[in-house]
């Protein structure tokens, strides 16, 4: 989960350059936006919400391979607050999550970027049943935090560039508590960024290190992909009781470059949940076949080195318990730490209302149909 950190580790026995350290640049952002109510129960908190973010991040030049593929992005820690619009029902918000900055275009003067920031949330205020019963949104005080910025830059001086973008804002505690229907904030934006001492002199070169075991050569296979998740569903306000989910992924992945994979993917999930809403319209305990879901779905994945990002969207096929509907969406972040096994963070939904977050293993196992021929 967190991105920062997972790139950081696939630096090891790669070169570093003796200028790292002049890379390094803080940023702040002024926010200023609203709440997307996509619940009725929510209208009540319908308001301005100003926020700050403040970033420190580093410059990347090429050390690595991804760097290189991705347009020499910068990653970094994001720290946001927002008093939420003053509302004592919600409270305020604080998160610190890492991200990464990818530019889509740029030259010397000028850039559009898109930022991703994946982490954790503390919120001052929570549902309770008593005291706080009109907070719908969030059921935990601490919760996952994810930000997506688009946005422009400018560069005013080799110090400082000034930027303005659009930013959306997402917690939520992926039902471990509920309620959760999670707050989304669409917020505009305006910032400034600086560098901590002289710009290095190695961020206009261009350098391209050689391949390491994870990485794509060009060759041509088919990935076998098999992972766990185990998670954990509070129900207590619907069902009166919290329940495990045990899934299985499977998955059939093509490279089609250095970035990219397609595939298609085949699911089991046991969920207790549905065992026990089957069990009370049965009459009886369901069997393991009416009570296991099974789903079929179409799959991407995004690779930046070592850590990918997997998305499955599909339909469930099999099982009697379909309340939340057929259709599926999944998100997972995976981090390969040998060449073969990963471990993996899965986030389930139903169109877009979270399911369950599940933690687990995977192990992957490749199938070359195709040797890459070399030039020269």
């Amino acid at each position: 989960m967190v991105i920062c950190s997972l790139l950081t580790a696939t630096a090891v026995a790669q070169p570093k350059s003796p200028l790292s350290g002049h890379n390094l640049s803080l940023e702040v952002k002024a926010q200023y936006g609203f709440l997307l109510s996509h619940h009725l129960e929510l209208d009540i908190f319908n308001a301005h919400f100003p926020a700050v973010e403040i970033t420190l991040q580093r410059e990347t030049w090429g050390t690595k391979r991804w760097e290189q593929a991705y347009n020499y992005p910068s990653y970094g820690i994001s720290f946001w607050y927002s008093g939420l619009g003053g509302f004592d029902a919600i409270g305020s918000a604080y998160a610190l999550y890492p991200t990464i900055n990818f530019p889509l275009t740029r030259n010397d003067k000028q850039s559009l970027h898109f930022k991703l920031g994946i982490g954790v949330a503390y919120l001052t205020n929570h549902f309770d049943r008593i005291e706080n019963y009109k907070n719908f949104a969030i059921g935990s005080a601490f919760n996952f935090s994810a930000s997506l910025y688009f946005d422009y830059r400018h560069k005013i001086s080799k110090q400082f560039t000034l930027s303005a973008g659009l930013g959306l804002t997402h917690f939520s505690n992926g039902s471990t508590k509920t309620p959760n229907y999670g707050l989304n904030i669409l917020t505009a934006t305006v910032g400034i960024t600086g560098y901590l001492s002289k710009p290095n002199p190695g961020l206009k070169k261009q350098f391209l290190p050689k391949h390491y075991p994870f990485e794509f050569d060009g060759s041509r296979f088919l990935e076998m992909q098999f992972s766990t998740a185990v998670a954990t569903k509070d129900m207590t306000e619907q069902l009166g009781e919290r329940f495990m989910v045990y899934a299985l992924y499977t998955n059939i992945m093509a490279r089609v470059s250095y970035k990219s994979k397609f595939g298609a993917g085949l699911d089991y999930t046991y969920d207790e949940s549905d065992v026990f809403i089957l069990h009370k319209s049965m009459n009886q305990e369901p069997d393991l076949r009416d009570a296991t879901k099974v789903g079929l779905s179409l799959a991407y994945e995004l690779v930046i080195s070592r850590v990918s990002f997997l998305f499955n969207a599909g339909m469930n096929v099999a099982g009697k318990e379909r309340s939340e509907g057929d259709f599926f969406q999944r998100l997972t972040l995976k981090y390969h730490f040998t060449d073969n096994w990963f471990a993996n963070l899965a986030l389930s939904t139903h169109l877009g209302k979270a399911e369950y977050i599940g933690i687990g293993l995977g192990y992957r196992n490749f199938v070359k149909y195709r040797q890459k021929i070399p030039h020269g």
